[in-house]
């Protein structure tokens, strides 16, 4: 009898790979971000938290695995801002964004107590070492200075072989706190409603299989819309435990 488990750490790419965010600068970009989040749950979700928290920064922020910036537009324009990303950051996710940061290795370029926010928005899940990454966090927070930050759970596995965790609350709390942060909040963002992105964007293998699989997105397409528009009215309603992913604040001592 054949064995039908797959060996899943053979695994070395995604059979379909998350679409990279656009730097959302002129007003059509920023139209297409908008349908983007009327779409993608995920993204929507993480909006929605980030909206009310972003306008309020003041002082310095830093932006850690930053991608494209899809966030930065929430803040006021006299916040000081920084994007910073690993050196790797177009093989593995898609990104280079001419006015962000390179780094390579685990040590920040940025001063020691420089920053008043660090947001990290859907990054840690990519930390192999997770305390290392919130040690740097601490580092680059000024005493009294806050960390913003946004992980998955109820998501694919993507990014393959680079996408190595899903935190629970007690999970975020835990490291945190070991990190040496308080105050810590965590709140689910929405629930497990979501959309089936590869049947309207096929990725990998031959025209006919993505001709094949669009064909499905267009049949399905009526559904497909008001599974978003139920999904979207649904974000308007309190977390659950079974949500799409979790916002964390924290503050530094």
């Amino acid at each position: 009898m054949l064995d039908p488990r797959l060996n899943l750490v053979t695994r070395d790419r995604d059979l379909w790979r998350p679409i990279p965010f656009q730097k959302p600068v002129t007003a059509v970009q920023r139209s297409v971000a908008r349908l983007r989040r009327f779409l993608d749950l995920q993204a929507n979700s993480i909006w929605r938290h980030l909206a009310p928290e972003l306008p309020r920064v003041k002082g310095r922020l830093l932006d850690v695995g930053c991608g494209a910036q899809p966030y930065r537009e929430l803040l006021s324009p006299e916040v000081s801002y920084l994007g910073i990303d690993t050196v790797d950051a177009k093989a593995r996710f898609g990104y280079e964004i001419p006015d962000t940061l390179y780094f390579e290795g685990d040590t920040w370029p940025v001063d020691t107590g420089s920053f008043d926010v660090v947001l990290c928005t859907e990054t840690l899940e990519h930390i192999a070492d997770t305390l290392r990454f919130l040690d740097e966090v601490r580092r680059a927070l000024r005493p009294g200075g806050r960390v913003i930050l946004t992980v998955p759970f109820a998501a694919r596995w993507h990014f393959i072989p680079h996408d190595y965790w899903r935190f629970t609350p007690s999970g975020l709390m835990r490291v945190l706190t070991q990190a040496g942060f308080t105050d810590v909040q965590v709140y689910a963002r929405g629930n497990a409603l979501t959309l089936i992105l590869p049947f309207v964007f096929p990725q990998g293998g031959s025209f006919a299989r993505k001709l094949a699989l669009q064909a499905i997105g267009v049949l399905l397409l009526p559904m497909f819309a008001t599974l978003a528009v139920v999904g979207s009215l649904s974000l308007r309603l309190a977390g659950g435990d079974d949500c799409l992913g979790y916002t964390a604040l924290a503050r530094r001592d």
